[in-house]
C-alpha cells in the first residue's frame, strides 16, 4: 500500500521515534523490530529501509514478514559497501520505515553525508521513521564519552535532531547483564569478546554511559513537561519529585537553615536541595560575602546546588525561583526583627512569602537569632566628619536662607520661599543623611513660620491654608530628603557591590591552583585591598608561614589588620586602615586561605607518614620471610652438603647425585629469593636504575618463557605482533612477564593453556595473561600484590610471595600498572599496562 506523495498534495511531516541506548548490544534494534511487528499487525504499511543485525540470530528472527527494501551498493577505495537506498524508500512511500544506526556516516556518492540527513528527507516527505542511536553518538557528549572510554566517536548526530523526535524511548540494561550477553556471544563474535570486555565494555565504562543516557533522557522529559505546562498555561507546581529550596540571607542563621533543608530533602528518595540568595538589583543589601561563601560550601558538601537571583521584591523573587524549578517546599528562617520593629514596619519577608506561596509548602524554621535584630537606622553610615557636618548644616543652612530671602521679601512670595527652603533640606540630606535632613526640615519649618507666614515675627498662623502649606512643606521636605538619602546610599552600595563582586569572581577563577594556591591568595588579597604587605602568621609565636610584599617602598608605618584563619593562624595585612565593609569581604579571602593552608598541611603529613608506614610493613614482612622462607632452602642445602661430607656414611653414586641435586635446587631457590628481596629493597628505596628502550612484545616473550622452570608449559601468545612497541626496560619486563606467567601456570586448570594477549588502548599497550584456574576473590585482589602474601600457601615450593609484588613494583617503575580482572567463563586475568613507545601513533 503506497502513499500518495504527488507534489502539491502537501503531506504532513513524518513522526520520528528514536530508541536510545547506552551502549551497543542493549537491544535497540530488537525493540525497533518488535515495534514494527506490532504496527504491521495493526495494518500499518511498514518496510525496512536499513537494518544491521550484526549476525545476532534473535534479532534476525524478528524480521519475520517485514518487507526489506534492497540496498544500494557503492564503491569506495577499492571496496564495496551497502547503504540504504533513499530513492527506493521515497518511491515505495510506506507509512513507516525502519532505519537503523542514525549516526552512521554514508559512503561518498549518495545525496547526503550522514544517515540522519536521509531521515530528515524521509520525514519531510511525510514518512514516519523509527530509528536507533547510542548515547555516545550524541554530539554534545562526544568529548565526555571519549574521556570515559578513551575511544573517540567519529560518527555523531546533532543533539537537536534527536531532541526533535516525537518519541524517545530509552533501552536500558544493567552493565553486568550486558557483559553476560557479551560473554555468551549474543553481541559480538567469539573472537572479539575478550577484547571488547576488557576495553570498551568494562563495568565502569558501561555504568558511566548508562548514567549519561538516563540523565539525558531525564532532561528531555523535564523539557517536555515544561513545554506542556507552558502551552496549557499551567502555573502551579507539579510535584513530580521533591525539590527543597532554602532561602539564604547571608545571616548567621544560614547553616541552621541549610541543615534543616538537607534533612527534609533526604527523607525522600531522589530529593533535590537548592539554596538561593536574593540580591537586590542595586547591590549586596548588606549580605556577608564571607558567610555566603561558607554557606555555599556547606550546601555543596551536602549534595545541593547554590544559586543567586536578582530581585528587589524578595518574596516574589523567591517564589518565582521556586516555581521555575518545580520546588515543592521552601525553607525560610524566622525573622531576626524584634516585636517593635515588626509593629513599625509591618509584615516581613516570611509572612509575605507564606501568603503568596499557594501550592508550595513553606517551612518557617526557628533559630538562635530569632527576634534579636536591632531597630533599623534612619541615617546613612557616613563618616563621623560628614555626620557632624550634616548636623551643622541642618542648623546653619535655614538661617542663611532666611537672611538671604529677607532681603528679597518684596520680590518673592511664600511659595518661592518654601521651595527654596525645601531645596536646602535636600542639600543637607546629600551631605549628612536623613537624620540631618530631619533636623534641617524642623528648623526650616519654624523659620518659615516665624519670618514669612503672616502674621510674621510670631509663631501664630492666621490662615488655615498657611497651616496646610507648612505641614505639606515639612512632609515633602522630609520625604524628599529621605528619598535622596536612600538613592545616594544605594548608589554607593551598588558601586561597592560591583567592586566586591568583581573581586570575588576573580578570586574564585584565578586562585587555588594546586601547590601555588597559598601565594596566589596572599598576592590577590594584597592587591585587592591596596595593602603594603600581607603575611600569614601562626597565632601562637607569630611565626611567618607565608608572606607577600609590594614592589615599591611602603607608604609609611601603616596599620595592621588581622583576620583569623582557622584555629591556628592569622592573616595580617599592613597598610591603610580597612573599613568594616572591606573586612567583611576579607573574611571570604580568609576562608579560602584556611582551606589552602589545611590542604598543604595534610599533604605534608601524608608525605611524611607514608614512607614510614611502607618501611614498617616491609621490615615486618622481611623478618617473617627471613625467619621461615629463607631458612627452609638454606637448611635443605646445608643438610645435603653435610651428609655428603660425613665420613660415617658411604653413599652410592645415585644417592650422591640426588643429594647434590637437592642442594643445587635449594641454592637456586635461595638465589632467586635473595634477588627478589634485593630488587624489592631497591624499589622501596627508589634506587632502581632503569634503561628504557623501544621494545616489541613478540621479541621479549620467548626470553621470558625460557626462564620458566618448565619451558614446555602450555603458553599461547595472541596478537603480540599487532600492537606497537612499548617503552620499557627489557630485562625488567622479561622478569615481570616470567613472574606473572609462572603464577598463572601454577593456578591454571589442568590441560588448559595460559593465554598471553595484547591490545592497544589510548596511548598504552595492554598485555593480558589469562588462566582458567579458580580465580581470586574480590577481597583478595589487593592482597596478592603485597610482599610475602601467598593467600594461605605455606609450602616452600611457592616461594616467599614476592613474585606478583615485585612484578607490580617493576611495572609501576616503568610507568605502567598491574591489575587483576576476572576471566569471562572463570579464571583470573592479569592486566599489565605499559606505555607505548610512540604515544598517539597507530598500532604497528
Amino acid at each position: 500500500m503506497a502513499r500518495d506523495l504527488t507534489p502539491g498534495t502537501g503531506p504532513r511531516r513524518g513522526r520520528l521515534r528514536v530508541y536510545l541506548g547506552s551502549a551497543p548490544g542493549v537491544g535497540k534494534t530488537y525493540r525497533m523490530l518488535d515495534e514494527a511487528g506490532r504496527r504491521q499487525a495493526r495494518g500499518a504499511d511498514v518496510v525496512v529501509g536499513y537494518i544491521e543485525c550484526h549476525g545476532r540470530r534473535h534479532t534476525e528472527s524478528m524480521l519475520g514478514a517485514l518487507e526489506v527494501l534492497p540496498r544500494v551498493r557503492r564503491s569506495y577505495r577499492d571496496a564495496e559497501f551497502e547503504e540504504m537506498d533513499l530513492d527506493a524508500v521515497l518511491r515505495r512511500g510506506p507509512t513507516v520505515v525502519l532505519v537503523d544506526e542514525l549516526a552512521h556516516t554514508n559512503v561518498p556518492g549518495g545525496r547526503h553525508a550522514k544517515r540522519w540527513q536521509d531521515v530528515e528527507e524521509l520525514l519531510d516527505a511525510g514518512i514516519d521513521v523509527i530509528t536507533t542511536v547510542n548515547i555516545q553518538h550524541l554530539e554534545s557528549l562526544n568529548d565526555v564519552v571519549q574521556k570515559i572510554t578513551g575511544i573517540p566517536q567519529r560518527e555523531t548526530v546533532p543533539d537537536e535532531v534527536v531532541r526533535r523526535a516525537d518519541q524517545i524511548e530509552l533501552v536500558d540494561m544493567a552493565p553486568q547483564a550486558l557483559r553476560r550477553r557479551m560473554a555468551h556471544g549474543n553481541v559480538y563474535r567469539a573472537e572479539k569478546v575478550d577484547a571488547a570486555l576488557s576495553n570498551y565494555f568494562r563495568v565502569g565504562n558501561l555504568t558511566a554511559l548508562r548514567e549519561l543516557a538516563l540523565l539525558w533522557v531525564a532532561g528531555r522529559v523535564d523539557e517536555g513537561l515544561r513545554d506542556y505546562r507552558a502551552s496549557h498555561n499551567i502555573d502551579r507546581v507539579w510535584e513530580t519529585r521533591e525539590r527543597v529550596v532554602v532561602a539564604l540571607t547571608g545571616g548567621p542563621e544560614g547553616e541552621t537553615l541549610i541543615r534543616r533543608a538537607a534533612r527534609i530533602s533526604d527523607r525522600t528518595a531522589g530529593g533535590d536541595l537548592l539554596a538561593v540568595h536574593v540580591t537586590r538589583s542595586d547591590g549586596l543589601a548588606g549580605a556577608s560575602s564571607g558567610a555566603l561563601a561558607q554557606q555555599r560550601q556547606l550546601v555543596e558538601a551536602l549534595g545541593g546546588s547554590y544559586h543567586v537571583v536578582v530581585g528587589d521584591d524578595i518574596p516574589t523573587a523567591l517564589l518565582a525561583f521556586a516555581r521555575a524549578h518545580d520546588a515543592t517546599q521552601l525553607v525560610l528562617g524566622t525573622s531576626r526583627r524584634g516585636r517593635i520593629t515588626r509593629l513599625l514596619t509591618g509584615p516581613g519577608i516570611g509572612e509575605t512569602t507564606v501568603d503568596a506561596s499557594e501550592d508550595i509548602d513553606v517551612h518557617m524554621v526557628t533559630h538562635a537569632f530569632t527576634g534579636r535584630g536591632r531597630l533599623p537606622s534612619l541615617g546613612r553610615r557616613h563618616s563621623r566628619r560628614r555626620t557632624v557636618a550634616g548636623f551643622a548644616a541642618g542648623l546653619v543652612m535655614p538661617w542663611l536662607l532666611t537672611l538671604v530671602l529677607s532681603q528679597f521679601h518684596e520680590a518673592v512670595n511664600l511659595t518661592t520661599d518654601a521651595l527654596i527652603f525645601q531645596l536646602g533640606v535636600v542639600a543637607v540630606a546629600l551631605l549628612g543623611g536623613a537624620t540631618s535632613a530631619l533636623l534641617a526640615s524642623l528648623v526650616a519649618s519654624a523659620l518659615l513660620n516665624y519670618f514669612f507666614i503672616p502674621p510674621v515675627h510670631t509663631l501664630t498662623i492666621g490662615e488655615t491654608n498657611n497651616i496646610v502649606a507648612l505641614v505639606v512643606f515639612a512632609a515633602v521636605a522630609l520625604t524628599v530628603s529621605t528619598v535622596v538619602d536612600h538613592a545616594s546610599r544605594l548608589t554607593t552600595r551598588a558601586a561597592r557591590a560591583t567592586a566586591e563582586a568583581e573581586t570575588l569572581s576573580t578570586l574564585a577563577g584565578s586562585v587555588l591552583r594546586g601547590a601555588d594556591a597559598l601565594p596566589a591568595l596572599l598576592e590577590k588579597s594584597r592587591t585587592a585591598f591596596g595593602m603594603d604587605s600581607v603575611a600569614l602568621l601562626e597565632r601562637t609565636g607569630g611565626t611567618v608561614l607565608a608572606h607577600c610584599d609590594g614592589e615599591g617602598e611602603p607608604a609609611g608605618p601603616g596599620e595592621t589588620t588581622e583576620i583569623p584563619v582557622g584555629a591556628d593562624a592569622l592573616l595580617a595585612l599592613t597598610g591603610r586602615r580597612l573599613p568594616a565593609a572591606d573586612q567583611r569581604v576579607l573574611t571570604a579571602f580568609a576562608a579560602h586561605v584556611a582551606a589552602a593552608l589545611e590542604r598543604d598541611r595534610l599533604a605534608v603529613v601524608a608525605a611524611e607518614v607514608e614512607p614510614i608506614k611502607a618501611a614498617d610493613r616491609m621490615r615486618t614482612a622481611l623478618l617473617a620471610a627471613v625467619s621461615h622462607d629463607l631458612r627452609t632452602p638454606l637448611a635443605a642445602a646445608l643438610a645435603s652438603v653435610g651428609s655428603l661430607r660425613s665420613p660415617d656414611v658411604e653413599f652410592s653414586a645415585e644417592d650422591q647425585a640426588e643429594l647434590l641435586a637437592t642442594a643445587d635446587e635449594s641454592l637456586v631457590k635461595l638465589t632467586r629469593l635473595v634477588d627478589n628481596l634485593l630488587d624489592m629493597s631497591r624499589l622501596q628505596a627508589g634506587a632502581l636504575t632503569l634503561h628504557l628502550a623501544e621494545t616489541h612484545l613478540d621479541e621479549i616473550l620467548p626470553r621470558a618463557l625460557d626462564t620458566l622452570p618448565d619451558p614446555y608449559a602450555p603458553v599461547q601468545p595472541l596478537d603480540l605482533d599487532t600492537v606497537p612497541a612499548v617503552l620499557v626496560d627489557p630485562p625488567l619486563l622479561e622478569r615481570v612477564l616470567a613472574n606473572v606467567i609462572a603464577n598463572a601456570l601454577r593456578h591454571n586448570a589442568p590441560g588448559a593453556p595460559v593465554l598471553v594477549a595484547a591490545s592497544h588502548h589510548r596511548d598504552q599497550v595492554e598485555i593480558r595473561v589469562i588462566d582458567r584456574g579458580p580465580g581470586i576473590a574480590p577481597g583478595d585482589r589487593d592482597r596478592v600484590f603485597l610482599p610475602f602474601q601467598r593467600l594461605g600457601d605455606t609450602d616452600n615450593t611457592t616461594g616467599v610471595g614476592l613474585g606478583l609484588a615485585l612484578s607490580r613494583g617493576l611495572a609501576e617503575a616503568m610507568g605502567g600498572s598491574l591489575e587483576v580482572e576476572d576471566t569471562p567463563g572463570g579464571g583470573t586475568t592479569m592486566l599489565l599496562t605499559l606505555p607505548a613507545a610512540h604515544p598517539g601513533g597507530a598500532p604497528a
